[in-house]
């Protein structure tokens, strides 16, 4: 469990990162910070897991990595997040309660639940801001 996450979580900062890079050559330097800080959560995030796999006395692997496209403009990357984050969150609190009983990865597990949640409401936030300003706007503010 703690390994899929992590690999999943690696694959994700891979594609913030990437995102990040886009943003800023677009000249979106407010997005491309918080995206490669977030890319840093997540590989942080990564870390701690794959050390609790080998806390455990487990063996790490990585996996491979598909290619995939990625959202041109940031109003379609904060849809896309969205949908992940709801999606995610669904998957993820089962894993947190399955931890109860070890205390050291439960808590990983809550941690890293956390954080995704407070980011699945800063992407609402934004999507909010962009109905409630306009798109343009909020993309000059952005900058």
């Amino acid at each position: 469990m703690l390994q899929n996450l992590g690999n999943a979580m690696l694959v994700q900062a891979d594609k913030h990162q990437l995102i990040a890079l886009q943003f800023a050559a677009q000249g979106f330097s407010k997005l491309a910070r918080k995206y490669e800080e977030h890319a840093e959560e997540e590989r942080g995030f990564a870390q701690q897991m794959f050390n609790r796999v080998l806390d455990l006395g487990g063996k790490l692997f990585l996996t491979k990595q598909e290619a995939t496209d990625l959202p041109e403009t940031p109003l379609e990357l904060l849809k896309e997040e969205l949908s992940l984050s709801h999606g995610g969150l669904k998957d993820i609190l089962p894993l947190v309660q399955a931890a109860a009983d070890d205390i050291t990865t439960y808590d990983i597990l809550k941690e890293y639940y956390k954080d995704e949640e407070e980011d699945m409401y800063w992407t609402e936030q934004q999507l909010e801001l962009i109905d409630t300003i306009g798109y343009e706007n909020w993309l000059l503010k952005q900058l």
